[in-house]
């Protein structure tokens, strides 16, 4: 009788959760593109004008979010003047992938150098944050014929103490996982999903509508729920793997990261990849957490018009001049 119960009771969370996909998707429909790439489909925003001076802005978004996280805040403004081309990451949003495990930068960096050369983008800008700093940093390390500059916002770049959250380890077990993602996930992560993102902007208030306005609710979705726990329990080997590299990287790069970051360490991540990279510039934002782009959008728009403006049109920019250690940590 128990099993039974306990069977009937999944079955229904089960039945509760593809109506709420259902509705999910119609709420949020993809508003760019799709590209084919090896192994995926890409969702693509490309906007902006194509004859734009420097070169093109690739924004990738971190863990538990999607494209409209980096087109509010910055993406949009800078498509004013810019060719800015925002990707959903691979199983994000409305992109997909193969396989759950092609959750590392390596392999998500490879599919979308595929969709750049798609696009017919020569080198870009990449403006990644969070998660997909390590993504941006693999792809200047793989593919340096693609990136001209990167401006890394709260970027993950090396291993840290501890895990990623019991709960993603939960989900990426087999059978179990999977059960979860099919049942309880979405009516329960309704019920969460604001305090959650809220506690990633701390110090700085949540702007009001923010889960809404940005599709937050898109990871609800099985398929995304558990292509997001794959990319988070496979990003701290990944990053052992490639931050032994991180002295190649040969186009000039701005960190801006929060003083208070409680998310991404910024003494763990930022400050050694500044130290690291040949061409690295640190910024540290005083009483700033991990949302940058929304915390200091006007600075961060202008950090990326300063890598523009060192570039002439369709090549890298000149190495910036030799900084002192104290000079890389000032915030300025």
């Amino acid at each position: 009788m128990l099993i039974a119960s306990v069977a009937a009771g999944l079955a229904l969370l089960a039945l509760v959760t593809q109506a709420g996909v259902v509705l999910v998707q119609r709420a949020y429909p993809a508003p760019g593109r799709l590209v084919e790439v090896a192994g995926a489909v890409l969702h693509v925003v490309d906007t902006g004008p194509r004859d734009a001076a420097g070169p093109p802005i690739v924004m990738l978004h971190g863990a538990s979010a999607n494209l409209e996280v980096m087109r509010q805040p910055v993406g949009e403004r800078l498509a004013k003047n810019h060719r800015v081309i925002l990707i959903d990451r691979p199983g994000h949003g409305w992109s997909t992938r193969a396989d759950l495990e092609d959750s590392t930068p390596a392999i998500q960096g490879r599919m979308i150098e595929q969709a750049l050369a798609r696009l017919g983008v020569g080198k870009a800008i990449i403006v990644a944050h969070s998660w997909a700093g390590a993504l941006g940093a693999r792809m200047a390390l793989d593919y340096p014929h693609r990136v001209a500059g990167l401006v890394m916002l709260a970027p993950v770049a090396y291993p840290w103490p501890g895990g990623v959250g019991r709960y993603n380890q939960i989900v990426t077990t087999p059978v179990i996982g999977p059960l979860l993602a099919y049942t309880i996930t979405l009516p329960l992560g309704y019920l969460l999903a604001g305090p959650g993102a809220r506690g990633v902007f701390l110090p700085q208030a949540m702007p009001d509508g923010f889960v809404r306005n940005t599709a937050t609710p898109l990871l609800l979705r099985p398929r995304e729920f558990l292509a997001n726990a794959w990319d988070l329990v496979t990003l701290k080997a990944a990053v052992a793997e490639q931050a032994p590299r991180y002295a190649e990287l040969k186009a000039p790069i701005t960190i801006m990261s929060g003083d208070v970051d409680k998310t991404v360490s910024t003494n763990i991540h930022s400050r050694p990849l500044a130290a690291a990279a040949p061409n690295a510039k640190l910024i540290v934002l005083p009483g700033v957490g991990h949302m940058v782009q929304n915390a200091v959008p006007d600075r961060v728009i202008a950090e990326i018009e300063a890598m523009i403006g060192q570039m002439a049109p369709g090549t890298a920019a000149a190495p910036p001049p030799a900084r002192t250690a104290a000079d890389r940590d000032r915030a300025n």
